[in-house]
């Protein structure tokens, strides 16, 4: 049994982290003291408590428990766990800890609702997405739902000096404790307990003379403990991240956020959200930004990592510290707008491919004005349809190439 097990804490005096809904007057303490056991979910990353709180709550409350996992658990075990409902056994109600439950399709969940809806079964379960996206609307409305976070460093620590405590008991060896080296671990973890503990166990069996030192902590801190899920919404909460700081022209939390991603090796998805940044947030305030950016891309691409980090880093930086606009995005979508809401006229004669006309047709020849036949190549004549042909969707940014091109448009079209 890995130590994150052996350790794991009775009461939620022993958990660590999650100060917002554990202790004095928090939500989650107050709950167990009151007797009164609500339908909850519980939301956040691995490895932060949900499972052990959950744990502590079953056990307090009088109720027959069962223990399903989403990975694994079928549409049998759910009706095995209904099938008591009624019974003597589930005479004081039921209470079920579902762990994962992102992972039970619609049908699954359904199959719950009916007796979370009367009571019959009291429903806590723990996800690492997103509730709103993956837990069926039913039994969302009829929940609480608790979000645990990241444990911080300083809590960590407690965690870490405890695991190490239990190692001595185990295996008679008293460690000595470099307290740079917990500090390591509990910073190289990414707020993840069972992490740390897991790094702990191995220091412990990996040191021979009790001695836990920094270049010890640092060998087997591994860089999987970084937190990053390329399917889960810490992938898209660190492109957001990337995106916000670029648009902010905040260059070092950028090229923290692209570090991350170069750090877990996802250079795909940061060169694919470099491509589209260079275009929605710099756009005609420096064009030039996107053919950078693809040339430092397709750089990365042929390179591949480590040396791929150098010219993505020139794309962020260059990106960061251009000048910004979503003109360009804001037309395209006030067009799509129109066209989305059926504004899709008939064009205008002079614009159609028109090579003859029949002899009923009403009005013979096509009549366009060839601009480059007129000075400065450019004439007036209507391209929009009829409905349409006042209508405005760009705007010039406020940025100096596109004041230019509105100043020298002005003095043509004046």
């Amino acid at each position: 049994m890995p130590l994150a097990d052996r350790i794991r804490p009775a009461t939620l005096n022993d958990v660590v982290g999650q100060s917002h809904l554990i202790g004095k007057n928090r939500p989650l303490t107050k709950i167990i003291e009151s007797g009164r056991i609500p339908n909850m979910i519980f939301y956040g990353p691995s490895g932060v408590g949900k499972t052990t709180v959950a744990r502590i709550i079953a056990d307090s409350a009088n109720m027959r428990l069962h223990k399903l996992n989403g990975t694994n658990a079928s549409t049998a075990d759910i009706k095995s766990v209904v099938s008591e409902v009624d019974t003597f056994l589930g005479c004081n109600g039921i209470l079920l800890y579902l762990d994962e439950i992102q992972y039970l399709n619609k049908k699954q969940q359904q199959s719950l609702l009916e007796y979370i809806e009367d009571g019959s079964i009291t429903l806590i379960a723990s996800t690492t997405e997103n509730p709103y996206f993956y837990v069926y609307n039913a039994i969302l409305s009829r929940s609480t739902v608790f979000e645990f976070k990241p444990v911080q460093p300083a809590e960590l620590e407690k965690a870490i000096r405890r695991g190490f405590s239990l190692m001595t008991e185990e295996t008679g060896v008293e460690y000595h404790l470099d307290d740079e080296a917990v500090r390591y671990i509990s910073r190289g973890c990414g707020g993840d307990v069972r992490k740390s503990l897991n790094t702990v166990e191995l220091c412990a069996l990996t040191c021979t003379d009790g001695e836990i030192t920094l270049e010890l902590s640092q060998e087997l801190t591994q860089r999987s403990n970084m937190r990053y899920d390329r399917d889960g919404d810490q992938h898209y909460d660190l492109l957001s991240a990337l995106q916000k700081s670029i648009r902010g022209s905040d260059e070092n939390a950028a090229l923290h956020y692209a570090a991350r991603l170069i750090e877990a090796g996802d250079i795909i998805s940061l060169s694919r959200r470099l491509l589209v940044i260079a275009s929605e947030d710099i756009g005609l305030a420096y064009p030039q930004a996107a053919m950078i950016t693809k040339a430092c891309v397709d750089n990365a691409m042929q390179l591949g990592l480590p040396e791929a980090r150098i010219p993505l880093a020139q794309a962020v930086i260059m990106l960061a510290t251009s000048p910004k606009s979503n003109s360009a995005e804001k037309a395209i979508d006030a067009a799509l707008a129109d066209v989305r809401n059926g504004q899709s006229y008939d064009f205008p004669r002079q614009l159609q491919n028109v090579h003859c006309d029949g002899e009923g047709a009403a009005v013979k020849g096509q009549h366009y004005l060839y601009p480059h036949d007129y000075p400065n190549h450019w004439v007036k004549q209507q391209y929009l349809p009829d409905p349409l042909k006042n209508r405005v969707y760009y705007e010039y940014g406020e940025n100096k190439l596109e004041q230019a091109a509105k100043d020298y448009w002005s003095r043509i079209k004046k």
